[in-house]
């Protein structure tokens, strides 16, 4: 009885492992058919980027592997990623670049090992796309959502003008090297003064994209000009949401006292800051349609095909640029950005 039990044992053991191997075996056969797209974002730590990626993940399901890796916001790290992924013989590479000037070392690498490589959000230089003809950029215009910042700013104080005639702000900026840092602080000015209103820094800083660093550089700037600040213009929705705690903490928005904020990104986290009235205004910077333009591209690569919109669903500027454009988000048409 005992060696019966024993033999009974071991033959359920060995049914389990076997149907086990069999599964495994399956699993893999049906995942070998899709092509493994790698992709490394500069940081995880990131609303919108985050929202990016998670559109990636849902569009690649049941089509491709994605491996999606952080840079953990150094290029050495993501260097090492990427070359991690090189190595793997991935299908297709999509990278958010921690520093523009890596874009054509990586490009490089790329193009040795014959892998396309898909750039988004930080843009490389035309110089380094050129240098193969499978590298691409989705991404939006960033002097398109500094000019929108600038209507909305010019649309309130059309109909509720600064004391002296004067719009008195402070910038909150993203990083100094990158561009769309540079031109949404350079265009949301200039859609001011194109409309005719006279607008006049009284301080501005980098808040690295970051809601803490955005309270605590708000809170300087309301320590040292206090009320003498009309607006507060944010390179993205983190810093300006960061803006508007430290506001708070200084009693703005209640009993009547007020100071307008705007952003870029449209984030859940803004679009709630518009709801309760915190938050003036934001401009979408559609993460939905920027990660299915990213995915449909690298799928397309990724299978061999030659690149037009037929089979990317976006128009394809110079062969090489996927652009995605930015809209106007206020409490009256908030709906839009969901």
């Amino acid at each position: 009885m005992k060696l019966y039990l024993k033999l009974f044992t071991i033959t359920l053991l060995l049914g389990i492992f076997i149907s086990g191997c069999t599964n495994s075996k399956n699993s893999l056969n049906d995942s070998s058919q899709r092509p493994i797209i790698g992709m490394v974002v500069g940081t995880f730590d990131d609303t919108w980027r985050s929202c990016v990626r998670n559109e990636v993940y849902k569009d690649a399901e049941g089509k491709a592997q994605v491996d999606i890796w952080s840079g953990d916001d150094s290029q050495q790290t993501e260097n090492q990623k990427i070359d991690s992924l090189i190595r793997k013989k991935v299908k297709a590479l999509v990278i958010n670049l921690v520093e523009p000037a890596e874009a054509g070392i990586i490009i490089e690498k790329a193009k040795k090992a014959n892998i396309p490589v898909i750039f988004f959000n930080v843009q490389p230089s035309s110089e380094d796309l050129q240098k193969w003809d499978k590298a691409y950029y989705v991404g939006a215009k960033a002097e398109q959502s500094g000019s929108m910042q600038g209507q909305i700013l010019v649309k309130y104080f059309k109909s509720h003008p600064p004391k002296d005639g004067v719009i008195d702000y402070v910038m909150l900026k993203g990083p100094a090297e990158h561009q769309d840092a540079r031109l949404r602080t350079q265009y949301s000015i200039k859609g001011i003064d194109d409309a005719g209103l006279k607008a006049s820094k009284l301080a501005d800083d980098i808040a690295q994209w970051d809601r803490t660093k955005g309270q605590e550089k708000m809170a300087g700037f309301l320590a040292s000009q206090g009320d003498r600040i009309d607006c507060v213009i944010a390179n993205n929705d983190n810093m300006a949401l960061g803006a508007i705690d430290a506001l708070k903490t200084k009693g703005y928005f209640q009993n009547g006292k007020y100071m307008l904020v705007v952003g870029v990104d449209a984030t859940n986290p803004a679009l709630k800051a518009l709801k309760d009235g915190s938050l003036l205004g934001t401009v979408l910077n559609d993460y939905t349609n920027q990660g299915k333009a990213i995915f449909n591209l690298a799928y397309a690569l990724a299978q061999g095909k030659n690149i037009d919109q037929s089979n990317v669903g976006y128009p394809i500027t110079d062969g090489k640029y996927i652009w995605i454009d930015y809209k106007i988000i206020t409490k009256e048409n908030i709906n839009d950005a969901k």
